[in-house]
């Protein structure tokens, strides 16, 4: 039985991290359901041709006709950029550096960015996010691209990082692989992809979630496992791809401060072994429950890489 009432209202605000106090109500709910299982379809039977006019045009509808949706989603978020955000600062380095980021949404992350010095590009498929959301600020720019073919928006070799927050989940998953192509060819030499997307033997992440689905019905196209994005990394021509060792939030609050978030291919090695150990489980809610109980493993539901091009 799928959840109703109040109990679907509490797991959809959980889900966007949208406060108590504000009103969401069922109805709204399965408007947004029904709404997200037919776009999918018209995003899953787009071609290579059409793509970005279908992708634009179903995520223009998505928040033009769920217009509180952008109003509500991270509303309970009080967690201070500079702790929300670290993981992805201890990646990327110290400024100056020139960070490119897919798909920005709202622009919090690449609008904190510049605000530490960081010279940053962000960009979206439609204008119904992105430069309408964000705050202004001399060191951020703004554009928009399909997300896959970048290096035909972009000068060639000539960003330090480029960075994507669940995002890859949202593309056609036929374009994966050139997605990472078009990461390579913009990146300078020695530059680093770091993106973050939900895991698949987590999920699904997407509303589909809400409703206890054991598989994306929603918007998330397709979500992955580190083996899967892994190789299709190294097929883009990325020789070497890492995972950010982190520990879990119960050990960072005693030894932390003396553990900071670090990039390992071993760990990386280490996550696709563990989720071989997952795939034999026979269910997907199984593997779902078994990916919670693996944190204290430092198993990561969260999937994070960093794929380094190397110097020519």
């Amino acid at each position: 039985m799928e959840p109703r009432g109040q109990e679907l209202v509490h797991r959809y605000k959980a889900n966007y991290r949208i406060r108590d106090d504000c009103v969401v109500t069922e109805e709204m709910i399965l408007e947004h359901w029904t709404l997200e299982k037919s776009l999918r379809d018209e995003l899953l039977k787009s071609s290579p041709d059409n793509r970005w006019n279908v992708f634009e045009h179903c995520y223009s509808k998505l928040y033009r006709e769920l217009e509180w949706l952008n109003q509500l989603s991270k509303s309970a978020e009080t967690i201070s950029p500079s702790i929300r955000y670290s993981t992805w600062i201890d990646a990327i380095g110290s400024p100056p550096s020139k960070i490119y980021e897919i798909g920005s949404g709202k622009g919090d992350l690449i609008y904190y960015l510049a605000t530490l010095g960081y010279t940053c590009r962000g960009t979206e498929i439609t204008q119904e996010r992105g430069q309408t959301w964000s705050k202004s600020h001399p060191n951020l720019s703004w554009a928009t691209s399909d997300g896959v073919h970048l290096e035909r928006f972009e000068p060639n070799n000539f960003y330090d990082v480029v960075i994507s927050d669940q995002v890859i989940e949202h593309m056609h998953p036929d374009d994966l692989l050139e997605h990472f192509k078009g990461v390579y060819t913009i990146l300078s030499n020695g530059g680093r992809y770091i993106f973050s997307t939900p895991h698949m033997v987590a999920g699904p992440s997407d509303i589909s979630g809400v409703f206890e689905a054991s598989t994306p019905m929603g918007m998330h196209l397709k979500e992955y496992t580190y083996g899967e994005i892994v190789e299709q990394l190294r097929q883009a021509g990325f020789k070497q791809s890492q995972s950010i060792l982190r520990l879990p939030p119960t050990f960072r609050k005693s030894i932390g401060s003396h553990f900071k978030p670090r990039a390992s291919s071993s760990y990386l090695a280490y996550l696709c072994l563990m989720e071989k150990l997952f795939s034999t489980l026979p269910t997907q809610d199984m593997r779902r429950k078994a990916s919670k109980v693996s944190k204290a493993l430092l198993f990561s539901p969260n999937i994070m890489v960093i794929a380094s091009k190397q110097c020519t």
